[in-house]
């Protein structure tokens, strides 16, 4: 099976040959995974990602094929999936904040210095986090965590650009006041700025 073209024509294959949607899978589960694995925990990632996939298979027939990119498609699933774990979301960022643990071995920065202070704030962050409405949450991390641009976050959750951009800014705002920082993006590699192509 060729590997080229975009995620839209692997659906549109995968509805005469389903074993193309395997390609979906194999250009998006790691970074899925890590994404889940950082809301909800290793064992609970796992799950929320083969729902996620099974899911998205199922429906593949319904895919926008005029959207090239399946990320939002599938960080949206998984985002609505995720929504039976909520307790489990909050109990991992309560851990987190006990202990400074990220579940993530993969560092999100490759300079040292964005690394130890982002692993410094992390349990403060999580904190906040965890009191943060799910929706504020649910769009900063689809946004930090995801790697979703903000346009994609709005695909992803359903709901318009500018309620997007609003809840990422109330939710930076929340994580300023409760870290006492003017501005977190120099020190904190998961709040990147806004994209400017956006």
């Amino acid at each position: 099976m060729s590997m080229d073209g975009d995620d839209a024509s692997h659906i549109r294959r995968s509805q005469t040959e389903p074993e193309a949607f395997a390609e979906i899978f194999r250009r998006h589960a790691p970074g899925l995974k890590r994404y889940a694995t950082r809301r909800l925990g290793a064992d609970t990632a796992e799950d929320v990602v083969a729902e996620t996939f099974l899911a998205a298979f199922r429906r593949r027939h319904r895919y926008d094929l005029d959207r090239p990119d399946a990320r939002p498609w599938l960080f949206g699933i998984a985002t609505n999936l995720m929504k039976r774990h909520v307790r489990t979301e909050v109990r991992q960022l309560r851990t987190l904040h006990r202990t400074g643990a990220d579940p993530v071995a993969e560092p999100f920065t490759d300079r040292s210095d964005e690394r130890v202070s982002a692993q410094a704030a992390g349990p403060r962050i999580a904190a906040a986090l965890a009191a943060m409405p799910k929706g504020h949450r649910d769009a900063l991390l689809l946004f930090a965590w995801g790697g979703l641009s903000y346009v994609q976050v709005a695909e992803a959750l359903g709901v318009r650009l500018g309620t997007v951009r609003s809840r990422i800014n109330r939710a930076r705002r929340r994580l300023r006041a409760e870290l006492g920082e003017p501005d977190l993006s120099p020190r904190l590699a998961i709040m990147p700025e806004e994209p400017v192509h956006d």
